[in-house]
């Protein structure tokens, strides 16, 4: 079991909360869920809000919003913001110029609902507050804030402030309380910060002006950052709250190496928890901003943040409330069969059976002329660094996969795994390419095939929209977000305003359709229900669905396949 400061257990019918091993106390009446990290935490692009009102849920944010740091607005001198900014109103979203929905409402509404014997809008009052800002590093919103560093360019440097907000917020929060007659404390922090360190070369960027560390020793140093940047955040939290003992982080998978180290933390640092990757959910490229353009792949849509929010909340109960020792749905050992023709992989699987789900995602793979490169998401390359063909991915029992080869490995060769490719389907070659209709405002373009893709592509227009790259000829992509099928063959519309680097396509090139993030198609049976639904009528067929809370296993490379222990 592990012990942290504002560990909350159920017994029987009643709420208690567990400050150390040897102490019980009742049940905090407003219990904190403080956030730190960059865009994917600030809500960049997530627009329009899809949370636009109370829940009902009883749960709350300052008046000044969950974003609390803000341009301008004493960023680096948080102590001055107005106490009338600080009042606990009902948590809903917000927009703040380009950015809106955050995970703050999914992750609050379904922790509380997971509590057993509560009022919709009784005890406890969660509060969620967030600090941060996109794209900033992980000193940038520690308590050295390189923001405020003169080698910091000055479209980066912003007031700086992250941290020391943070904590403020703390005592806001414990003065609030006190006016109410209410009890504080902070039950768990929530870190969703890793790629503003990602280097060029899948190393690790330690500050804006040092060189890239390459990727061991990266991951090293990031993963050794975050677990002080916990212990720091926890102490001086701990200190202005009265709390004892260590408050429990979480954190997601980010693309990029700071996914790897992120994990490795968890497994350093029995406080910190990754909750998984979130590249199930939908990114930004269907949202619409407020300057009526479309967001970044590497953002997230408004509904895939409260989706994300509620998967946190869902693992975030069953360690804080049930004691569960979560891990991930990830890889636990891999072996070669004994004729050398196929790879068995075993899982730590949260809720069995494992599933291949070419449904919800798209199959990922990468097509050859004799199999597979890639596929639900799993490459294997020998030890030359060489893929090597793959014929088949099947479940092979609740925990465990089974990769098939094309061809039998040789005797003297070995092998690893990685896990998570952005390629969905080969689309063939560009037939012709025509001008489209205007649609809001926009000229847009359109790419015929030579067939039919619409089966192939039905989960990815479930989603709403999806990239459509080159794979020979000049490198462009684009977003599609409309797929229609003429005289049977299939036509991708896009807007040549969103022409990566204005690059245009070209009739006879090969493309291929792609998700904005790398994934795969391996997930577990996880039958928990979401509190809220998908809410964004304006793309894709999901809407009023409720969000699948499965676990989908984490990205992971050049994982060791052993020999037969047969042989």
């Amino acid at each position: 079991m592990k012990i942290a400061c504002s560990h909350f257990a159920i017994i029987g019918a009643s709420l208690l909360l567990v400050a150390n091993a040897a102490e019980v106390k009742p049940i905090e009446s407003i219990a904190g869920i403080w956030l730190m990290g960059q865009s994917l935490c600030d809500g960049s692009e997530s627009l329009p809000i899809v949370t636009t009102d109370d829940t009902g849920w009883g749960n709350y944010a300052f008046l000044r919003g969950v974003r609390t740091w803000l341009p301008r607005d004493n960023s680096g001198t948080p102590e001055k913001r107005s106490s009338e900014q600080f009042r606990f109103v009902p948590l809903r979203a917000q927009t703040n110029g380009g950015l809106g929905e955050t995970v703050a409402s999914g992750l609050a509404d379904h922790l509380k609902a997971s509590l057993v014997g509560t009022k919709k809008s009784g005890l406890p009052h969660f509060l969620v507050a967030c600090a941060g800002q996109g794209g900033r590093q992980i000193h940038e919103l520690s308590s050295a804030d390189l923001s405020t560093n003169e080698r910091t360019p000055d479209s980066r440097r912003n007031g700086g402030g992250y941290y020391r907000t943070s904590l403020d917020d703390a005592r806001r929060a414990m003065e609030q309380a006190k006016t109410m007659g209410a009890s504080f404390r902070i039950a768990a922090l929530y870190w969703m910060q890793g790629e503003g360190n990602g280097g060029p070369t899948g190393g690790i960027v330690p500050t804006r002006w040092d060189a890239e560390i390459p990727r061991k020793q990266g991951l090293t140093w990031y993963r050794d950052q975050l677990m002080a940047y916990r212990r720091q955040w926890s102490a001086d939290l701990c200190a202005i709250t009265g709390q004892r003992g260590e408050l429990p982080m979480f954190t997601y998978q980010t693309l990029g190496p700071a996914g790897d180290a992120q994990l490795m933390a968890a497994d350093a640092d029995a406080a910190i928890h990754l909750v998984g990757p979130h590249y199930a959910v939908p990114s930004a490229i269907p949202s619409r901003t407020t300057q009526g353009r479309h967001g970044d792949p590497i953002h997230l849509s408004a509904d895939g943040e409260r989706w994300w929010g509620e998967q946190v909340g869902k693992v975030m109960h069953r360690v804080l409330h049930q004691d569960e020792e979560w891990q991930p749905l990830r890889p636990l050992g891999a072996r070669l069969g004994t004729e050398r023709d196929s790879i068995l992989i075993e899982f730590i699987v949260p809720r069995p059976p494992l599933v291949v789900d070419t449904t919800f995602l798209a199959r990922q793979e990468i097509a050859t002329n004799d199999g597979f490169s890639s596929l639900a998401g799993l490459q294997v390359r020998d030890k030359s660094g060489q893929t090597v063909t793959l014929a088949a991915v099947e479940v092979a029992a609740p925990t465990s996969l089974r990769i098939r080869l094309a061809r039998a490995l040789p005797e003297d060769q070995t092998c690893k795994i990685s896990y998570g490719h952005p390629f969905a389907s080969a689309l063939g070659s560009v037939i012709a390419l025509r001008k489209g209709p205007e649609v809001d405002g926009q000229t847009t373009e359109e790419i015929v095939l030579k067939s039919s893709f619409a089966n192939q592509l039905k989960p990815l227009t479930d989603e709403g929209a999806f990239l459509v790259t080159t794979t020979s000829g000049s490198t462009t992509r684009a977003p599609v977000r409309h797929v229609s099928e003429e005289n049977g063959v299939t036509v991708l519309r896009y807007e040549p305003r969103e022409l990566r680097n204005n690059i245009p396509f070209a009739v006879g090139q090969t493309i291929v359709a792609q998700r904005s993030f790398s994934y795969g198609n391996v997930r577990d049976t996880d039958p928990e229900s979401s509190i809220h639904r998908f809410a964004d009528a304006a793309y894709g067929t999901h809407a009023g669905r409720p969000y699948p809370l499965w676990n989908w296993c984490v990205l992971f490379s050049d994982y060791t396949v052993n020999e037969s222990q047969s042989r």
